[in-house]
């Protein structure tokens, strides 16, 4: 889409002309009307039916728009939904067309629909090709079939297809095509038990495949055989991915109670940036929402006019009506998942304000809140999410229990909020600015009594907060509904000092944990030591990208993306697992798992510069209990990102394969800093493929490459001990 608006400046009352360029794969959705919060404060001044929003995927922000009239802002949202709702169902073969069009774009620098040989030249270098001179133009002359010196669509298509013909899986092809030409049915039944590690239904699957991929009718029809061209169609197709399609649907028993499954969760949710200046906004509970959140955080303190708002107490950061946040959450609860959503209220409000904010959750919400247990009776253990679809779950704190008669006072006393436990700042890591806020909130969180109203607190069923004793505490006095939150540290150290505690402890209560309040930039810790000690609600701060966030969107990638991940059955039973000592386990098994990089496609640019092309390696890198943790890398490649060839195995012993996960990460070597980023994609180690397999990379954002890939080859066997 090519966008030409004018930028409104409210103080100057200053209008200026903008061009820019989106590509339309990068639009969500479009929103119609006042649905933003920019919109929204200017709904005075401009009506609803001039106004619209682009969506973006991933955390870029929104682009608000205000057309000159209703029909023109209505051409332009049917237009651009049309162009997503063609995006969106592209097959393969017509994105891998529109992929080469837009390079073709780009590289024509006239606009003559031609390319000479320089601009080719000038193509290479952006694509990440160094290629001599000499043998570009052998490919130049190889496509230009009009002998024209000017390659035209047609036969810049012609040149892309030789310039990415696929030696490596062509080879693959003839190590079980005995003429060289076709697989037929068993020569590729072979391949799939054999490579893919596919067993019995190997030949019911090689039938299948050819009647899915093989683009001959005739070799569908008559032969029976696939082409290699069909072979390379499977092998980039989701069937050929690492990532097994099947876990990504909902396949996991969802009828088990809640404190049996990792729940992705989030972190004062409210916030798009960091601790302390950072914009609060509905639209990041959206964001949250939509990836798959299921725990969300709302920070509440007393707001003017008797209506509660929602920030980040005691400092810089803007502020947004507690009203806003819950009309938000009706709305976008269940778009991505139908399974519960828990609240979790952060209650620094006077027991007026909280009458209000029970209020507006009841009214609000309506049916979804959930107000009392399902059954009606006191619960011996939490239900299940299938049992609760559709339905919030508010988390706070509560006055008395679920036992208790409705005979008790209207309001009561009890400590302060979950997350009242100030850890001692370190002047290395906080500037004087955030050292001072710092000290100021640990001077209102210091140990006191708040109130809480009794309409707020019969809001609360299965999430009471309460303050963590000691696991011999909560063993014998604390119910299933009760659970606590623990900062990062205190959650660290109780899993490094008593981890099967912890592991019984998080089978039958929720335990949530949040990052340390020092992080004021909005930096996360690494989640996957709570999760290896079944901690269920290990809260992220989403709006930061990085390796944290890569775990929790490896591990929640499974099972529907669904924000429930079924724990693996000895954290889940009365078994005391040790995640410091696994093998101690009954049915202990550990795996060998063998990782051949083969090769990489397309990899993308990290320096835009001219003539700049990466020297890419892969780093393979496995996270889970402490044993399994290592980390093993590729040497690189000088001055390809195109087509690098490494053809370097690297292997792993997995203790605890139910909480591994794998992550592949792509870098461009450089020797005098440090190595950048180029792409990543993490996989739980259960879902993996074995066999040959295609990894689809992601940006530091989570999206996807356009196709960007590493060719790979793995091999997964059980690690036997000799008696």
């Amino acid at each position: 889409i090519e966008l030409e608006y004018n930028n409104f400046q409210d103080e100057s009352n200053f209008f200026f002309y903008s061009s820019i360029y989106i590509s339309v794969a990068d639009v969500e959705v479009v929103r119609e009307g006042h649905q933003s919060e920019v919109l929204l404060s200017v709904a005075e001044e401009f009506p609803a039916d001039l106004c619209f929003t682009l969506v973006f995927r991933g955390r870029r922000g929104n682009l608000d728009l205000v057309a000159e009239t209703p029909s023109e802002a209505q051409a332009w949202i049917r237009g651009v939904r049309k162009l997503i709702q063609n995006a969106e169902s592209m097959d393969d073969k017509e994105r891998v067309d529109q992929w080469i069009w837009d390079w073709f774009q780009k590289a024509d620098k006239n606009k003559d629909g031609r390319m000479n040989f320089k601009e080719v030249r000038t193509l290479l270098k952006m694509m990440n090709v160094d290629m001599n001179e000499e043998y570009a133009l052998h490919l130049f002359t190889l496509a230009d079939k009009s002998k024209s010196g000017c390659l035209e669509n047609e036969e810049f298509v012609q040149f892309y297809k030789i310039l990415t013909e696929r030696q490596d899986m062509r080879q693959v092809f003839h190590d079980y095509s005995q003429d060289g030409q076709t697989l037929t049915l068993a020569e590729l039944k072979d391949f799939l038990r054999q490579e893919q590690q596919e067993g019995e239904r190997s030949r019911e699957h090689a039938q299948e495949l050819i009647d899915r991929y093989e683009p001959s009718e005739t070799g569908k029809d008559h032969c029976g055989a696939m082409s290699i061209d069909g072979f390379q169609m499977y092998l980039v197709s989701p069937e050929g991915a690492i990532l097994d399609p099947q876990r990504l649907t909902l396949n996991q028993d969802m009828s088990r109670p809640l404190s049996h499954y990792f729940i992705c969760s989030s972190h004062n949710t409210y916030l798009m940036e960091d601790q302390l200046r950072g914009q609060s906004s509905q639209e990041a509970y959206i964001q949250a929402l939509k990836r798959g959140c299921r725990c969300v955080e709302v920070d509440c303190w007393d707001g003017p006019n008797g209506e509660p708002v929602v920030y980040h107490g005691h400092t810089f950061t803007s502020k947004i009506l507690f009203r806003d946040v819950v009309t938000t959450l009706g709305e976008y609860a269940f778009k991505a998942s139908e399974f519960p959503v828990i609240l979790s209220l952060e209650n620094h409000c006077s027991v007026e304000q909280q009458k209000v904010m029970a209020q507006l959750l009841d009214t609000i919400l309506g049916d979804m809140l959930l107000r009392e247990p399902l059954d009606g009776l006191v619960p011996q253990e939490l239900p299940s999410p299938h049992d609760l679809k559709g339905k919030i779950l508010l988390k706070a704190k509560k006055i008395g229990g679920l036992e208790e008669s409705e005979t008790l006072t209207d309001e009561a006393t009890d400590e302060v909020s979950d997350e009242a436990e100030p850890e001692s700042p370190s002047a290395e890591n906080l500037s004087a600015e955030a050292l001072c806020l710092h000290d100021k909130a640990c001077n209102f969180l210091s140990p006191q009594k708040s109130k809480f109203s009794r309409e707020l607190s019969d809001l609360v069923v299965y999430c009471k907060s309460v303050h963590f004793h000691s696991f011999e505490y909560s063993r014998l006095h604390s119910k299933c509904y009760e659970m606590s939150s623990f900062s990062e540290s205190k959650a660290r150290k109780l899993a490094k000092d008593t981890g099967t505690e912890f592991v019984h402890h998080n089978s039958r209560q929720l335990s949530r944990v949040y990052p340390s309040g020092m992080r004021t930039d909005s930096s996360n810790y690494n989640p996957q030591e709570l999760w290896n000690v079944g901690c269920q609600i290990v809260a992220l701060n989403v709006q930061t990208a990085g390796l944290e966030m890569d775990l929790n969107d490896g591990l929640f990638s499974q099972n529907g993306c669904c924000g429930y991940v079924l724990k693996p059955d000895f954290m889940r039973n009365d078994d005391s697992f040790d995640p410091e000592r696994p093998q101690d386990r009954d049915g202990y098994t550990s795996f060998q798992l063998s990782i051949q990089v083969i090769s990489g496609q397309q990899l993308p640019k990290v320096n835009q510069k001219e003539g700049s092309i990466v020297d890419p390696l892969v780093r393979v890198e496995i996270y889970g209990v402490s044993q399994d943790q290592a980390k093993q890398e590729t040497s690189y490649i000088y001055n390809n990102g195109f087509n690098p060839l490494w053809n370097e195995t690297l292997n792993f012993i997995i203790h605890v394969p139910e909480l591994a996960l794998v992550r592949f990460v792509v870098e461009d070597y450089d020797k005098t800093s440090r190595n950048d980023f180029m792409g990543q994609f993490t996989v739980p180690f259960t879902c993996i493929q074995p066999g040959y397999r295609h990894i689809h990379l992601l940006s530091k954002d989570g999206m996807a490459i356009p196709l960007s890939t590493l060719f790979v080859n793995v091999k997964i066997s059980e690690v036997t001990t000799e008696v």
